[in-house]
Formats: C-alpha cells, structure tokens, sequence
C-alpha cells in the first residue's frame, strides 16, 4: 500500500480454501485460481515485496456433518469446521502482523473474514470496510439458509449467539468503525439490522449519487476513527456479474471494474499518508462459475490497485 516507487511491508499470502460457509460448492479453489491469475505478478509490479505462506488445511465438507454441533439457537452449518479453521487462521494473521509483515488472505467464502478479522484485531483497535453486495449481518436465528459467509460480520461483532464464541468475536471492532460500501442486496430482516445497527452504510445508491471516491473516503474516515487501524474485506460479489461473474452469489448492479479499481487505490492513497491499513482478505471466487478465470485475475489486478499500483 504505497504508491509506485515506495515501499512497504512484506506482504504474506495466507490461503484459506473453505467453503463452509458457502451455499455453493467450487469456492475452496479461489486461492488458487487468484494465485493462478496473476497475484504475484501484480503485487511485484504494485512495487510489492510478497512471500506466500500457502495454504491453510481444509478438510473437504464431504467428509464432514453440517449439522454435527449446531448453536444453541437457530441454524449455522458446518460451524465446527469453521471455528477451527478461523482459530487457526487468526493465530496466522495475528502472527504475521507480530513478525512485521502484511497478512493478506485468500478466500474460500466470506466466513474466512472471521478468522482474520479476529487475528488482526487481537492486539489492536480494529475499523472495517466491507466491500461487498450483501450485509452478512444474519445470526443462526436469523438466517434463512444457515450459510455461515451471510453471518460473518454478525459474527465478528458478537451480534446473536456469536457473543457466546470467543473465536468469533472480537470485542475490538466497534460497530460504529464499521463501514459498508456498495450494499444492495440485503433481505427485509438484515435491513432492519442494518438500520438499528451503529455501523454506516453506503449502498449502491450513494455510489451512483455522490461517486465511488467520496463514498470511500467517508468509509475511511469512519473505519480509521478512534481505531488502531483498519481491516479491508473485498467480497468478489460486489462488483457486477459483468466484471466478475465467478461467484456464488451474483447480483445485478454492482461496481464497474473501473470503480473497484478506483475504490482501491483510494483505500491505497489513504494508507500511503496515514499507515492505517493492519491486513485484508479476498474472498467469493468461484473459479467453477467463472470464464477464462477472469474474476481471479481481476481479483489479484485489485489486489495489487490496493498495495500501490497506479495507472501513472
């Protein structure tokens, strides 16, 4: 995250291949296919030193049960599996900050956000921007589909039974340092939640209203607010199927590729003058739904747009 010429901390590459949380099979070979698309090139031409760490062990949800250890309400499957994966991922986020480098960690679904949200804010004051189409702000007792990537950042802030797990929640990150950006598909419960919520929200409307540069600065400036530092969550989904058409759950409307690409070098620029950016994750590809792995390779393309690379 510094413009052509600068330098910055080493960048760790952390796969996470679990698809848990997911409704759809295929997600679990995201980190491949950005890796495949480009990531280290893009990051060496951000001006970025990077070192991959690999992947995380993931055993194949085939070989686990959903419903083994359900919650005390409601419905979250697969939420074993998800804990030790996002415990383990934590310790690697925690220890790659610790060790003076920059976690950056590829999904596997969005529930991956759990675990390096909690690793990243485990010494620190943690803000958020949550790029993304959807709210992910459903419980196990709110959720209609019990897919855990929908519950994440519910998850993170304790919302529901989450508050019950420390390896979910992160008492650290405040909901009023958190900062949507690009939501337009959220259903009439988590609109509410929403609503009720101290979190900010720039929907889609905002975007087409004020511009995608304004929104993330206002985003920024909440999320780095009374914060140590910021977390970075960039779902796939937010942009438009045009842009990114391999990800489970694609909806109409979304960014331009140009935007992202604006939005994250905003994000980058910020960063370059005040330091503010602790670690990031990547998350949604689904190279099975995708063309030509496009969405991968754009996926890595903003990657490196968010750790400096600039078009002059």
């Amino acid at each position: 995250m510094a413009s052509n010429g600068e330098t910055m901390a080493t960048v760790r590459i952390i796969g996470t291949p679990m698809d848990y949380g997911a409704n759809r099979r295929g997600v679990d070979m995201g980190p491949s296919a950005i890796r495949y698309g480009g990531l280290a090139d893009e990051l060496e031409r951000a001006g970025v030193e990077s070192v991959d760490a690999g992947d995380l062990f993931v055993p194949r949800a085939e070989e686990r049960d959903p419903d083994a250890t359900p919650p005390s309400e409601g419905n979250a499957k697969f939420l074993r599996e998800i804990e030790d994966v996002c415990s383990r991922l934590a310790d690697e986020v925690a220890g790659t900050i610790d060790d003076g480098l920059f976690p950056l960690v590829l999904g596997g679904d969005h529930s991956v956000a759990i675990g390096s949200m909690n690793g990243s804010a485990r010494d620190a004051t943690l803000g958020a921007i949550w790029f993304d189409a959807h709210a992910d702000l459903n419980t196990p007792r709110t959720s209609p589909s019990g897919n855990v990537h929908g519950m994440a950042l519910a998850a993170v802030l304790g919302r529901g039974v989450f508050g019950d797990f420390e390896w979910a929640h992160a008492p650290a990150v405040r909901e009023s340092s958190v900062a949507y950006v690009g939501l337009r598909s959220i259903d009439d419960r988590e609109r509410a939640l929403v609503r009720d919520s101290e979190m900010t929200a720039f929907t889609m409307s905002d975007i087409d209203e004020r511009g995608i540069t304004a929104v993330v600065e206002d985003a920024l400036e909440v999320a780095t607010t009374g914060t140590d530092g910021i977390h970075v969550s960039l779902d796939l989904d937010w942009l438009d199927p045009n842009a990114a058409p391999g990800v489970g759950t694609p909806v109409r409307g979304g960014v331009t590729y140009r935007e992202a690409h604006s939005a994250l070098e905003t994000v980058s620029k910020r960063h370059d003058r005040d330091n503010v950016v602790r670690s990031m994750d990547v998350v949604e590809v689904n190279p099975i739904l995708d063309e030509a792995n496009e969405t991968a390779g754009l996926a890595a393309e903003l990657a490196s747009s968010a750790f400096g690379k600039r078009i002059l």
